[in-house]
């Protein structure tokens, strides 16, 4: 730690102007312009389909005064999503968030493929040279061929159902000591030193999960109906293959991702068995059981980084500025606009997301927090999205500017890594230090196989679209066994196993939106280690790379950042070779973390 110390300032040194922060002019839209029906837009949308272009100029105002409008809508937007996430239970802000989805969106679609014909079909664009025009049209022209009218009432309803997922989860608690928990609220009682807490408390979730289990198969069941079928409406086989397209991942295939799965299938799986082994003789059992995968050994509580939100919030302005000073002034800045909603309650909705806010520049956090390790390094990896969003605030056009999740991810993997040597600010002890470096990279280690895991999932389901839930459940324990630790006795807890799948948000509200968290996460390793061995130039490129946006290609994006894009076993053994070197440096209490 030692080490760390000494790179301080000059990770300092790297300079990065925190922007001024304000709603910016608008030239196109008036500025009391506000939407609360399809009829407020329609004009709008109009004009710019019916506006005549008549030179490479006129096509740049044209995309100018288009931007504007989409930057609007998708603000509008955003906080209507925001606040129904904020309170699931309110019914008012839950008809406005639907009122959207049913109303108003349906309506702009087809305005959208009209634009993008417009633009595609327009002689002018050839004239467009910078790179970044490049990689928005070639994703325009994709966009283009992927449309149907026939899919947007599919949309709208598969949206309605996703949303009927996040209702269902933020409904579910436990009581538990005689206070009523929700399911984020109940973890930490996982980590318990005391087997039996965690066992009984372990139970309670489980048969609450298990009450909506059905509930949960029958409606992902008409997921995967509604989803095969806008597939075929758009001329593919399967869904996955319409989904891989509809994602725009041009830079790598289908069996990229399947080499994916093998390689960590390879490296990963065993070295997360490794860990599980090393708990188990750490926690002094003769057998692992699924309650116990979290547990702290006895003597040892779970460790608590913060009092509360504005405490977890001001130690992660702290970090980030210690990396660099306008990292630190992002976060302010949010803070300041009352932009983080970081504490879990009954009726807010699962999970966590940094949410962009287009007209405004300023990103949006909601987090789930209750006191738990986790919380600390979820701020500090929806804070690395947000220094995203900031980063490529000045970029001309909102399409230059939201990159595909595989470079998105990289930016909040990297941030939870490259922020660990700073991570005394949340534990002055030492020894909690180390325990939590630790926990952070073993981690890493169990997510690699289990975004694996989901992943193949997803790629079975929508290629065997016609299968049964009970088929279904068998491919599930099937690519679970095959990824997961052998040495966890789930002997009584079949059931849970079986239905353990479900509580991935993912797999119902953004299907195969995953992989990309296991792509960036072998990227942010690297990232990370670029920055042990050269703090300023690894910072220095992360950074850089990040205010590209997604004006390169993700492969030249990662060549920025320092990075190969790379799937193959000997690259990922060597990431894996890696991590393994750092635990073993935490093992022994002798850490080089910076």
């Amino acid at each position: 730690m030692n080490q760390s110390n000494n790179h301080k300032n000059k990770s300092q040194s790297v300079s990065f102007d925190t922007p001024i922060i304000s709603i910016r002019s608008r030239k196109y839209l008036p500025e009391g312009f506000e939407m609360n029906a399809w009829d407020d837009a329609k004009p709008y949308y109009e004009e710019l389909n019916n506006r005549p272009i008549n030179s490479v100029e006129e096509l740049k105002k044209w995309m100018l005064d288009r931007n504007e409008l989409e930057n609007y809508i998708a603000e509008n937007v955003a906080w209507r999503y925001i606040n129904y996430t904020r309170n699931t239970e309110d019914s008012d802000i839950r008809s406005r968030y639907l009122f959207y989805i049913n109303q108003i969106k349906p309506k702009i679609s087809p305005f959208t493929n009209l634009l993008d014909k417009k633009l595609i079909d327009c002689p002018f664009q050839n004239e467009l040279k910078d790179e970044g025009y490049k990689i928005y049209l070639r994703t325009t022209r994709n966009e283009i061929e992927l449309y149907r009218d026939e899919n947007i009432p599919l949309t709208v309803e598969s949206e309605e159902k996703a949303q009927e997922y996040a209702e269902i989860q933020a409904a579910m608690t436990i009581e538990y000591g005689g206070v009523e928990l929700t399911m984020q609220q109940a973890a930490k009682y996982l980590k318990s030193p005391d087997r039996k807490v965690r066992k009984e408390v372990y139970d309670k979730v489980i048969a609450r999960r298990l009450q909506d289990a059905q509930r949960l198969d029958l409606l992902f069941s008409e997921l995967v109906k509604l989803r095969h079928q806008m597939a075929v409406n758009a001329g593919f086989d399967n869904f996955r293959d319409y989904k891989f397209r509809l994602l725009g991942r041009f830079d790598y295939t289908i069996e990229e991702v399947y080499q994916f799965h093998e390689s960590v299938k390879q490296e990963f799986a065993p070295l997360a068995e490794f860990i599980i082994e090393q708990k188990r003789k750490k926690l002094g059992l003769d057998v692992m059981r699924p309650y116990d995968i979290d547990a702290e050994p006895a003597g040892e509580e779970p460790l608590k980084p913060y009092e509360d939100s504005e405490d977890l919030i001001n130690k992660g302005v702290t970090i980030f500025g210690k990396l660099n000073k306008s990292l630190g002034n992002y976060l302010s800045v949010m803070h300041d606009k009352g932009y983080l909603d970081l504490d879990s309650r009954k009726g807010k909705a699962p999970g966590g997301y940094n949410y962009p806010l287009d007209e405004i520049g300023i990103p949006f956090i909601f987090m789930n927090a209750s006191g738990k390790f986790r919380d600390m390094v979820t701020m500090m990896h929806e804070g690395g999205h947000a220094i995203h969003s900031f980063l490529a605030r000045g970029l001309p056009l909102s399409v230059f500017k939201h990159t595909p999740s595989e470079v998105s991810e990289l930016a909040s993997m990297s941030m939870e890594l490259l922020s660990m040597g700073k991570w005394d600010i949340f534990f002055d002890n030492p020894k909690e230090l180390v325990r939590a470096q630790l926990e952070q990279l073993e981690s890493i280690v169990d997510s690699l196989p289990w975004i694996a895991t989901v992943d193949k999932f997803q790629n079975w389901i929508y290629t065997h679209p016609e299968h049964t839930i009970q088929e279904r459940s068998d491919e599930w324990v099937k690519i679970f066994k095959e990824f997961q630790p052998d040495s966890v006795d789930w002997t009584g807890y079949e059931a849970a196993m079986i239905s353990n799948w479900q509580k991935q948000l993912h797999i119902f509200e953004v299907p195969f939106y995953y992989i990309e968290y296991g792509i960036a996460q072998l990227g942010a390793l690297a990232v990370w280690k670029n920055y042990k061995n050269n703090p300023e130039l690894g910072l220095e490129k992360y950074l850089n790379a990040l205010k590209l946006g997604y004006t390169r290609s993700v492969p030249e994006i990662y060549k920025e950042a320092g990075i190969s894009f790379d799937f193959s076993l000997p690259y990922i053994k060597d990431i894996a070779d890696f991590l393994k070197h750092e635990l073993e440096l935490l093992e022994t209490n002798v850490p080089e973390i910076v």
